[in-house]
């Protein structure tokens, strides 16, 4: 596990971007603050902000607060390329992240930035997987 966000290099995998369907990243967020995990305001303005970096296209926004032990906050924005979902577990200082897009215009490693900047985990494991039509198998790789 490494701490370093995506990075913002042009080339997402040997693919040809004509036959991306889409790009997706996701992952885990350990070390975060629980006064942020709980915040549900602060976390629908974070996941907005990180569906317009990725520049995607906002449809909708749900929220909702999970009360109790191992409670928390849970976030999903569907956006016309895809959807962008946060959870949270206050007690256990933890996060998960999914940003999902579809179309060249998009990137959604600019949106984790986003995510990673409000929530600054300390430690993290996170994935980046390009959807390509062309093929069976997922191209997968850290990030």
């Amino acid at each position: 596990m490494e701490n370093s966000v995506a990075k913002d290099d042009s080339e997402t995998s040997s693919v040809d971007q004509g036959y991306v369907v889409g790009k997706h990243v996701y992952g885990n967020l350990y070390g975060v603050r629980r006064e942020i995990l709980a915040d549900k305001d602060l976390l629908e303005k974070t996941m907005l902000d990180a569906a317009m970096a990725s520049g995607a296209r906002i449809i909708d926004m749900k929220s909702w607060v999970v009360q109790g032990p191992k409670g928390g906050v849970s976030v999903i924005v569907l956006v016309q390329e895809s959807h962008l979902a946060l959870h949270t577990w206050v007690e256990y200082g933890y996060a998960t992240v999914d940003i999902y897009t579809c179309g060249e215009h998009t990137d959604p490693r600019k949106g984790l930035r986003v995510v990673f900047e409000v929530l600054k985990p300390k430690k993290h494991a996170v994935h980046y997987v390009i959807r390509d039509s062309r093929r069976e198998e997922i191209v997968a790789s850290e990030v």
